[in-house]
């Protein structure tokens, strides 16, 4: 019996449910930004007699990509609709690229309005429509609540036909504090998960590793949220402030002055809602102090929501970072790689308390 570390990596493609012949390579790059994920595949064309007809003439292509660590166990990396195709004769293949199924909620503008509609109900209707299942949390507010006096400024403005399904859902899901993202055939629309380390990675265990700080970002941060509420008649500013390594120019310290700050106006919000949002933005902005970059042997368990430890650089790198990109390669000659970019703040990075918050309030 061969060794149990010997890895078999195998990729399998599913094209309208049918298997593709001579599949040469895949690539596809899982993202935890709002956005589709994507790919690429590499066939063969001469592999099947009907390579030729089926990609130079089907209308709807939709592709299951498929990787294996063993040649036995195959598991769904990505399935979306393909934008584009490049048959080249000459060399004999065929270059398919794509999106995940996000892709048909950000091409679906939509008029309709919702005011009376809770954010899940919406969530739940837009993914019967584009045929996908759904894991969605239940929401209660009806969102013409989100627009107060704008008067359901995205739904019903007169700018409403530049608004599609997936733009609407991102500003829902943001105005819930909620996650939303399309994985395999589900449109997920929930709070932001909990996630456990899934993997942890050491400088012997990978094939290249980057370590970045920005030492801009290490110095303290302060972000204002400005708002004029015309229901409540009244203005609100809201601050969030995060205290970095401390001043001075010494060894590992931050860089002395004062802090960066950073300015947001946004019309209607109530002062919890400014607060909200001054609070996610800090985080946003300070999770990209450290930043950590590596090139390692593909596997499959990784998601762009999954935490990643980082151990044994004898820095202070070492540390918990959350998973920004995954990019898979798998070539049936090349073997099988991955690229991690994680980020996360210093450690000892101290985030604003509610007693620190700054709120006024002008009528």
């Amino acid at each position: 019996m061969l060794p149990s570390s010997i890895r078999y990596p195998r990729l399998a493609v599913l094209a309208n449910g049918m298997s593709v012949l001579g599949v040469i390579e895949a690539q596809v790059y899982s993202n935890n930004h709002y956005a589709a994920d994507r790919f690429s595949v590499t066939i063969a064309l001469n592999a099947d007699p009907s390579n030729a007809a089926f990609w130079s003439g089907t209308a709807d292509i939709l592709l299951d990509v498929r990787m294996s660590l063993d040649g036995i166990g195959f598991t769904s990396v990505v399935q979306g609709a393909v934008d584009h195709v490049d048959l080249d004769p000459v060399q004999g293949v065929i270059h398919a690229e794509g999106r995940d199924l996000t892709a048909a909620l950000i091409e679906t503008r939509t008029q309709e309005t919702f005011a009376n509609r809770t954010s899940s109900e919406i969530a739940q209707l837009f993914a019967g429509r584009h045929n996908l299942s759904s894991q969605v949390t239940e929401t209660r507010t009806p969102v013409g609540r989100y627009y107060q006096d704008e008067h359901d400024r995205i739904t019903l403005g007169q700018f409403s036909r530049a608004t599609t399904e997936w733009d609407l859902l991102v500003f829902l899901a943001q105005q819930e504090g909620f996650d939303v993202f399309v994985s395999g055939t589900t449109l997920h629309f929930q709070p932001p998960a909990g996630a456990d380390v899934a993997l942890t990675l050491s400088p012997d265990a990978v094939l290249d590793l980057r370590l970045e700080r920005s030492l801009t970002l290490a110095r303290d941060i302060e972000v204002t949220v400005k708002s004029w509420n015309s229901r409540q008649q009244s203005a609100f500013t809201q601050t969030a402030r995060s205290r970095g390594r401390g001043q001075g120019a010494g060894l590992g310290g931050g860089r002395a002055g004062p802090p960066q700050r950073y300015v947001i106006v946004r019309p209607n919000l109530t002062s919890d809602q400014a607060l909200q949002l001054a609070q996610q933005k800090l985080a946003e902005l300070t999770r990209h102090e450290r930043v950590i970059s590596a090139t390692m042997p593909g596997e499959l368990t990784l998601t762009p929501r999954s935490l990643i430890t980082l151990q044994n650089t004898g820095t202070e790198f070492d540390q918990t970072y959350y998973v920004d990109t995954i990019e898979r390669h798998l070539h049936m000659e090349g073997g099988f790689t991955q690229h991690l970019r994680c980020k996360n703040m210093y450690p000892g990075t101290q985030a604003t308390t509610p007693a620190d918050i700054v709120a006024s309030v002008t009528g």
